[in-house]
């Protein structure tokens, strides 16, 4: 795996967290609780992992992709983009917060702060994989 591979694989992780997410939230409202804890609790590993990778990436290239589309896609895609920046960084703590929540058995506390997290996570991951997507595959720079 070279650095090149790096956005590819975050992607692959966003897309990954936001596969868990939804398992969890259908588990939890099927009053699975076995079953939503542990994709939860998967996701959360896994978004621990992109973050990881993200850093160790953007530490090691510095690299700032540039998008390549024109007009109307390129409001879209910078409004999608500084949204998804707002709020991953919103979202750490409240991941935080909520996760330990529930590990320490504040159900009630935990659902009420889940109620605003998931849905901000959920975006975060979606937006994570669209700006790959965005910047990669659908609207690369010229070289």
């Amino acid at each position: 795996m070279t650095l090149h591979d790096f956005p590819a694989l975050n992607a692959s992780l966003n897309g990954t967290a936001t596969v868990l997410l939804t398992a969890g939230f259908i588990f939890i409202r099927r009053k699975n609780v076995a079953t939503h804890r542990a994709a939860m609790l998967a996701a959360f590993t896994v978004s621990v992992a992109f973050l990881a990778c993200y850093l160790a990436y953007h530490l090691q290239t510095g690299a700032r992709t540039p998008f390549g589309g024109t007009g109307f896609i390129r409001g879209v895609y910078f409004a999608m983009l500084i949204s998804h920046i707002l709020l991953a960084m919103a979202i750490v703590p409240l991941i935080l917060i909520t996760l330990t929540l529930a590990l320490r058995g504040r159900f009630d506390r935990h659902r009420a702060w889940a109620r605003w997290t998931f849905p901000l996570w959920y975006y975060v991951s979606v937006t994570g994989v669209l700006v790959y997507l965005f910047l990669y595959q659908w609207w690369p720079a010229a070289p």
